[in-house]
């Protein structure tokens, strides 16, 4: 005399849990279960999980995001002034709380500081505008963001 397992046929439950799976590839066996459940079908949580394992579902992993390949190009350097502008912003929180941003232009050449915008927002029309009277008092070649 032996013992017999009294397990019974446990292929709908694999079945249904492949179709949800495949249908909610983010879901883990715990929310599986949940949506079984909603379906009509009742299972113990142990019961889910070994059967989870059995058919090799598992949450597909997220990859990292990719990187560029290779080496970057040399950025040009100046050599006169007024030839590279080098743009950037920067913000800061006053003792009240209210954040202000400042923008920079200077020449990469120099480091001379060639403007400076400062506000609360400084949408993009308005850099434009400052970029604009900086072209007209200067003549530039082309523009560098840093």
């Amino acid at each position: 005399m032996r013992y017999r397992k009294k397990r019974q046929d446990d292929a709908a439950d694999r079945e249904l849990l492949r179709a949800l799976a495949a249908e909610r590839r983010r879901f883990g066996y715990r929310r599986l279960r949940e949506m079984a459940k909603r379906k009509g079908r009742r299972m113990n949580l142990k019961k889910v999980y070994r059967l989870y394992r059995e058919e090799g579902l598992a949450v597909r992993r997220r990859r990292g995001r990719k990187r560029a390949i290779g080496a970057r190009a040399p950025l040009r350097q100046a050599q006169r002034p007024n030839q590279i502008w080098v743009l950037d912003f920067m913000s800061d929180v006053l003792e009240t709380g209210r954040r202000f941003r400042v923008f920079n232009v200077e020449d990469q050449l120099t480091r001379e500081g060639l403007a400076a915008e400062v506000d609360t927002s400084l949408p993009g029309p308005r850099v434009v505008r400052a970029l604009n009277r900086l072209e007209t008092a200067t003549k530039v070649i082309f523009i560098v963001l840093r």
